[in-house]
């Protein structure tokens, strides 16, 4: 559990907190000035409005898009200004002597947005420098970016070196979720783990077989399991050199007493695409010609059954190739045996939220994480950077 402080623990009245948030939300493809999903901004929301309330001066900053795409925050701002009900203006250059002056001036509970953290290349870097120019704006630091705190930046981790520092409530609730029910669960606690390959799942995998009463495996990355089985997996994605790691977890789920269960149909096609015929195989035995995209009716009603005994599910990773939807059944059937479970259902950030969302199931699942790498870092039982920096709780 978080034994971290929280904006709960230490008084704001007055003080200008900076916070940094994850704004880095989807904007539309033809007009960059509207954003596609504000979901992002909804969760920070509880951590501003609390701070606001509070009497704090409050600077909000985040980055979006990748370092070198110089994306403007400006559609968060307008957007913020909406749901806050309160002009929160955006400071276009973090160094400037204007930017200093504004936050100087602010009073209590005004809110700005500072400009995207990464069109500054000292910002990934860490740079001592950049990180002290950017506390000097401040008198407390307050983390709620969940989805960048596996990352030591400037404006996550840096910061913390010149500032007091707490979790705001995001975070909080992330760890409650991804840390307390997993290792605190209610039992049966089932993992249902997907995606293409073994290799970017070892470490998740070898963390669950430690917690869990039941592993479920879905996504390309079965065919590695039955080959390594012996099994015939025709033109399916294979890593061969993760056949032996693939014997490896195998046998720690015997000696663990963990049920491991692969998919025992699977959908086929010749080729990976909209207009493929699909086909259903035994998992064990697909055609030369074939290779294998979702889970088989006959996995699907096995695994909802499994789901629907539970009391805590976990789920990291699509079952199928979801983009397409001759291929999503499987995954959508996941989600729909979750939302109707009456198990505490986590939903592991990344592939799996958007498959959640795509459902429009979100609502209906005890916790979606709004970061993908940053939950897969903490299931696979690492500590994050962005939230060890912070101060402990006496």
């Amino acid at each position: 559990m978080l034994n971290k402080k929280t904006v709960r623990d230490i008084q704001v009245s007055g003080k200008r907190v900076l916070v940094r948030c994850d704004f880095n939300v989807p904007l539309d493809k033809e007009d960059p000035s509207i954003i596609t999903s504000d979901k992002r901004i909804v969760e920070s929301l509880k951590t501003i409005k609390y701070l606001v309330n509070a009497g704090a001066r409050v600077i909000l900053c985040s980055h979006i898009g990748k370092t070198g795409q110089n994306k403007t925050l400006q559609p968060v701002a307008r957007k913020l200004s909406e749901m806050l009900e309160k002009d929160v203006p955006l400071l276009k250059d973090i160094l400037s002597e204007e930017t200093k002056d504004h936050v100087m001036q602010m009073e209590d509970g005004d809110v700005c947005l500072l400009e995207n953290t990464r069109m500054y290349e000292e910002e990934e870097s860490n740079d001592p420098e950049f990180s002290k120019k950017l506390a000097s704006l401040a008198e407390v630091f307050v983390n709620d970016a969940f989805g960048t705190a596996h990352r030591a930046h400037a404006s996550t981790e840096g910061v913390t070196h010149y500032l007091p520092s707490v979790a705001g409530f995001l975070i909080e609730k992330e760890i409650a979720a991804l840390d307390g029910e997993i290792n605190n669960p209610q039992r049966p606690l089932v993992a249902i783990v997907g995606g293409a390959k073994v290799s970017s799942k070892i470490a998740v995998l070898n963390n669950l077989l430690d917690k869990v009463d039941t592993l479920l495996i879905g996504g390309a990355m079965t065919f590695t399991f039955v080959k390594a089985q012996g099994g015939n997996v025709g033109k399916s994605l294979v890593e061969d050199d993760k056949i032996d790691v693939a014997k490896e977890i195998l046998k720690k789920a015997q000696e663990n007493q963990v049920s491991l269960i692969l998919p025992v149909d699977t959908v086929i096609a010749e080729e990976m695409s909209p207009a493929a015929n699909i086909y259903v195989s035994d998992t064990n035995d697909i055609p030369e010609d074939y290779m294998g995209l979702d889970i088989g009716p006959k996995t699907i009603e096995l695994y909802s059954e499994i789901i629907e005994g539970a009391g805590t599910v976990v789920w990291n990773g699509p079952v199928g190739v979801f983009e397409i939807d001759n291929f999503a059944t499987g995954t959508n059937a996941i989600a729909e045996a979750m939302a109707q479970s009456n198990a505490v259902t986590i939903i592991g950030g990344g592939d799996s939220a958007a498959a959640v969302e795509k459902a429009g199931l979100s609502e209906e699942m005890s916790h979606v994480s709004t970061g993908g790498g940053a939950s897969l870092e903490l299931m696979e039982g690492k500590k994050l950077p962005g939230i060890e920096a912070l101060e402990d709780k006496e």
